[in-house]
């Protein structure tokens, strides 16, 4: 597997997780958002968060800032529209003879 592919495979675990889908989610909406305030709004531990954070970090998606004893998490420029485009050139749409699938027809008008 190559880096490109190893790397959306990495994102597509990271997102595969509800928990951390909801935080990526509520660290886009917040633009910018400390650990702490993160851990408010989930029903998890505090180290459960910084857990979730870590792989979201590590997967590219999110950037940590440290100010202090507290780390602020933003999400990544293009992290997003970066992993959409690899998936959208690891997996091509189907020309469309090839989609109708054997034995059927396309429609003419």
């Amino acid at each position: 597997m190559d880096r490109q592919s190893e790397r959306a495979v990495r994102v597509a675990k990271a997102l595969a997780d509800p928990t951390r889908y909801e935080l990526l989610r509520r660290i886009a909406q917040a633009g910018e958002i400390n650990c702490r305030d993160l851990t408010t709004l989930f029903e998890v531990s505090q180290a459960t968060v910084s857990h979730h954070l870590k792989i979201l970090t590590d997967a590219g998606l999110v950037r940590a800032r440290r100010e202090g004893q507290f780390h602020y998490f933003s999400l990544r420029p293009g992290a997003l529209g970066g992993h959409a485009a690899a998936l959208a050139r690891a997996f091509p749409e189907a020309p469309a003879a090839v989609r109708r699938g054997p034995g059927r027809q396309g429609r003419s008008q």
